[in-house]
């Protein structure tokens, strides 16, 4: 990830800025025919160095509010951490979180009640259900838009695969409790 930036940052610049912005040693790409943007690596997470004082807060009964957009990503250099030229993905943080601190169920609020296939095309289809092979299968047939659903399908199944009987969910905020109960979002999970 870090040989090959691939995530859009920042604003949006003509050809021109994205050209005097490269000269100075900025990565930048074309996003989606709306302008250039710079990109930066996005690597997964391999900890989350505040782990610890996460499950001493819940376990305190205490709300925690944490990996908000990602977090900060560090790099371990001997017995210090050093910044990273990168942004970690708020999904991937999450999932490794929940899996760290035990947790039972992750829960991704998104934009979408629940997740689809073939989304907005005529054939969508909206998903209730996944188990990690189908999640995987629609994964590999590309359904999933990279930088929107395919993060939080792809850390909802790395979720759901690290420890048996997790499961994940994905729905709008005003519909979790609603999901918790099995009532609507998409459940990944065997």
């Amino acid at each position: 990830s870090f040989k090959n930036p691939a995530k859009p940052i920042g604003a949006f610049y003509s050809k021109e800025e994205a050209e005097a912005l490269s000269r100075k040693g900025f990565e930048m790409r074309e996003d989606a025919g709306r302008g250039y943007r710079r990109v930066v690596s996005s690597p997964k997470p391999v900890d989350i160095i505040e782990k610890e004082t996460v499950k001493a807060m819940l376990d305190a009964d205490q709300l925690v509010i944490t990996v908000g957009g990602g977090g900060i990503p560090v790099i371990r250099d001997g017995n210090t951490l050093r910044g990273a030229n990168a942004v970690i993905d708020k999904d991937w943080a999450s999932a490794k979180l929940a899996e760290m601190i035990d947790a039972d169920m992750l829960i991704i609020l998104t934009a979408v009640e629940k997740i689809a296939i073939n989304f907005g095309k005529p054939n969508e289809q909206w998903l209730d259900k996944l188990t990690s092979a189908d999640a995987q299968r629609y994964i590999d047939e590309k359904h999933f838009a990279p930088g929107s659903m395919l993060p939080k399908v792809e850390a909802a199944l790395s979720f759901s695969r690290s420890k048996k009987g997790r499961k994940a969910l994905i729905t709008l905020l005003n519909k979790a409790k609603d999901g918790i109960e099995g009532k609507t979002g998409t459940i990944i999970g065997d």
